[in-house]
């Protein structure tokens, strides 16, 4: 399984946006994470269209759009309009969940589900004919720096197994608090990790160095994975 680390340009320093992504681009980033919050259905507020187009006027690679947003519905074109690769938008948020990802899908980008700890895998069920990506939430989102939510682990493996079941082929991501030790527990049931404070933005390493550790750990899971007699 080839494992996909997406750093949150939520933590990147704006000022040094083109040497920031120059830097994360060769130190094997695979897709950037943006992270747009409306200050309502988190308690945050985040990047917006405006940032997008600066990071598609500099990015070689694929970005994504996480929406957490209260009504994603009526901003899903703006967005798909601004380059992005994947629109993720949260399982509690539309009033009708499978008619908005089967929109974005329409509009020929991948239909993401972001699903938050408290809420059940049984709330996606029934959307994942229309799901490309489902996100884990490993935090409650809003903030960076917040610790992992150890009980995403066996969601981790619930939904894989849900996956299997339904006989979907969306992938799994997950994002919040993801260091080096989540990357080790999961790296063989996670397609994609999203990369906040805890795993690539510390200031004691580079980006390169940070990378290189999380894809050995991935590879270690793998390898372990491939022990276990089916």
């Amino acid at each position: 399984m080839n494992v996909e680390f997406c750093p949150s340009l939520m933590c990147v320093d704006f000022a040094r946006l083109s040497e920031e992504i120059a830097q994360l681009e060769n130190a094997g980033a695979a897709m950037f994470h943006i992270d747009v919050m409306d200050g309502h259905f988190v308690p945050n507020f985040a990047l917006g269209p405006e940032d997008i187009k600066a990071v598609s006027k500099l990015a070689r690679i694929p970005y994504d759009v996480h929406l957490m947003v209260t009504n994603p519905d009526p901003y899903i074109e703006r967005f798909a309009n601004l380059g992005c690769s994947v629109i993720y938008v949260h399982a509690e948020a539309p009033v009708h969940l499978h008619r908005t990802l089967s929109s974005i899908r329409s509009r020929g980008i991948k239909a993401g589900v972001a699903i938050n700890p408290g809420t059940s895998l049984s709330m996606l069920e029934e959307v994942l004919d229309v799901v490309d990506i489902v996100m884990v939430m490993s935090v409650n989102p809003g903030f960076a720096g917040q610790p992992f939510i150890a009980s995403s682990v066996g969601k981790v493996q619930r939904l894989r197994a849900l996956l299997r079941q339904q006989q979907s082929h969306a992938k799994i991501a997950i994002d919040g608090a993801i260091s080096p030790q989540v990357v080790k527990m999961l790296g063989a049931d996670v397609d994609m990790f999203v990369l906040g404070t805890a795993g690539l933005f510390c200031k004691d390493m580079s980006y390169k160095e940070a990378i290189d550790i999380l894809q050995e750990q991935a590879a270690l899971a793998q390898e372990e994975r491939q022990k276990i007699p089916v």
